[in-house]
């Protein structure tokens, strides 16, 4: 028997093409793949209606509006209430954009939701695909904390640059009150929840791609400055030594050294921009707004200043909605394109930063 199996060894075997038809072929997939456009071509945002002033927040811990305002700029934030889930309000927000760029829920391919924050350990995706009723869709988690929005943009667009996907909705999805320590005036000041999408779609061949230009940079050994580890993990274990299950998991509150962070977020921002601008092959007077990641107004204001980019091109929202990490971004694209202070074909410079550390830039044409 293995004689014969052996005899008809040749005979299954294919035979290869020529090297030279292999790379034609190659060439030909590459460059069909390389002039897929893709386009920003819709958003929408989501915020809990229950609301935190600062005024609240001098009953909970020894704070004032005066010193939260002059040191933040924050001046309210929203929060999940009782009951209420992140999956919701970003089916809500993807709805909206899917309504401005007018393609319906089953014609999404793909969902990617950068979260750090989900209603389930195990992601929020596939809740927000059914919420949503985008019932052809793949949906998948993406976690950079404050830089996710950034990376999941830049993730969403390769898949339409390389001709897998046609409609991808990209959702900044975050509720950081479950992991806010409302005791710590440090923390307890600055993070709020919301949601804020864009839907990305193909353009067809030749068409300029509304992603310009794009950087990503990480450094673990930040990690200790901003976090919220995993707790008891010597208790949480799969079976205790009395083969009983194991104690319930859990994570500590948002951990933050302020002062280092916000040093790491003045010198990671206008570097990332001009990583994303020499990308593009672009110079920083192409852009006509700054839209970064709302996290303090010192940052805005100092990123703004290295890159020569007056306050008025700067969009911010911070003082109503504080630091929703991913969502901060798409949160104030959506008012700014829905107020009409962003039009179709200006040019954005975007930036994320935070926890992991990391950070992320991207220059984009809108619309």
């Amino acid at each position: 028997m293995l004689s014969n199996s052996r005899s008809f060894a040749p005979a299954l075997a294919l035979t290869p093409p020529p090297r030279t038809q292999c790379r034609t072929r190659l060439s030909s997939i590459t460059t069909v793949a390389a002039l897929h456009g893709v386009r920003l071509a819709g958003c929408g945002s989501s915020v809990p209606q229950k609301a935190l002033t600062n005024h609240d927040l001098e009953k909970l811990v020894e704070t004032n509006d005066e010193w939260i305002t002059s040191r933040t700029g924050i001046r309210k934030r929203h929060v999940l209430a009782e009951g209420e889930g992140i999956a919701t309000h970003a089916a809500a927000a993807g709805a909206k954009a899917l309504e401005m760029a007018a393609v319906s829920p089953d014609q999404v391919d793909l969902i990617i939701l950068a979260t750090s924050s989900p209603d389930d350990l195990f992601g929020s995706a596939c809740a927000t695909q059914a919420i949503l009723g985008a019932k052809n869709a793949a949906a998948f988690d993406l976690t950079a904390a404050c830089s996710g929005f950034v990376m999941a943009l830049v993730t969403g667009s390769q898949f339409i640059k390389t001709g897998t996907y046609k409609n991808i909705l990209v959702i900044g999805a975050d509720a950081l009150s479950r992991y806010v320590d409302w005791r710590d005036r440090s923390t307890c000041i600055l993070f709020g929840d919301g949601c804020g999408a864009v839907l990305l779609t193909a353009q067809p061949d030749g068409t300029p791609c509304s992603l310009l230009g794009l950087q990503m940079k990480s450094d673990g050994n930040g990690q200790r400055h901003l976090n919220a580890l995993f707790s008891d993990a010597d208790q949480c274990k799969p079976l205790s030594e009395d083969g009983k299950a194991s104690g319930q998991g859990s994570y500590c509150n948002i951990g933050m050294n302020g002062q280092e962070v916000f040093k790491f977020a003045v010198r990671a921002v206008p570097t990332v921009i001009q990583g994303a601008l020499d990308d593009a092959g672009l110079d920083k007077s192409v852009i006509d707004w700054l839209v970064l990641h709302q996290a303090n107004a010192r940052i805005l204001s100092a990123a703004a200043d290295r890159l020569g980019v007056p306050m008025e091109r700067v969009v911010a929202n911070l003082s109503e909605y504080g630091n929703t990490s991913a969502a901060s971004i798409p949160l104030a694209l959506d008012e700014a394109v829905r107020r009409g202070d962003i039009k179709g074909g200006q040019v954005l410079g975007m930036a994320g930063f935070g926890a992991g550390l990391s950070w992320a830039g991207a220059i984009v044409r809108w619309g």
